[in-house]
């Protein structure tokens, strides 16, 4: 005998969060149910997780639009970063994406330094391009000048 289940996270070779999937009674109920993977495709169930997609879907499109807001002010900003430089323009140390974030912060945006995608430390003087996902699909450019202390 089979019954209808709501999928609470995705399970390997049956479907993904949301799908409502037919499976058979016992794997419904010594599986899924008590793992809480599911829960029983009634019209309460059914009624409550469109209502939580929903919710769901707002949040994200409220975040992305604060995203994109903040990704056009962070690619007109220009930041420039002092550090100690020895000959040839080589830096004692490097400028890190912690260095970054402080820069950042005292610049008055509030992002945090995983966001920030340097794929190695800078370590000579110049100007740089890093990556900062805000989102998921936005990612913004900053402009990073290292200049000699």
């Amino acid at each position: 005998m089979n019954v209808q289940v709501i999928l609470s996270e995705d399970v390997p070779n049956l479907g993904r969060t949301g799908d409502v999937v037919k499976v058979r009674a016992g794997f419904a109920r010594n599986y899924l149910l008590p793992r809480h993977l599911a829960v029983e495709a009634n019209q309460k169930n059914l009624h409550e997780f469109e209502h939580n997609k929903r919710v769901s879907m707002l949040r994200r499109e409220r975040q992305k639009s604060h995203a994109l807001t903040l990704k056009e002010k962070v690619e007109a900003l220009a930041l420039v970063i002092k550090a100690r430089a020895g000959e040839e323009g080589k830096l004692f140390g490097s400028v890190t994406n912690i260095d970054i974030e402080r820069a950042l912060r005292e610049q008055g945006f509030d992002i945090e330094r995983r966001k920030i995608q340097l794929p190695e430390p800078l370590k000579r003087l110049g100007d740089f391009q890093v990556a900062i996902r805000l989102e998921a699909e936005v990612e913004a450019s900053l402009k990073v000048e290292v200049a000699a202390e």
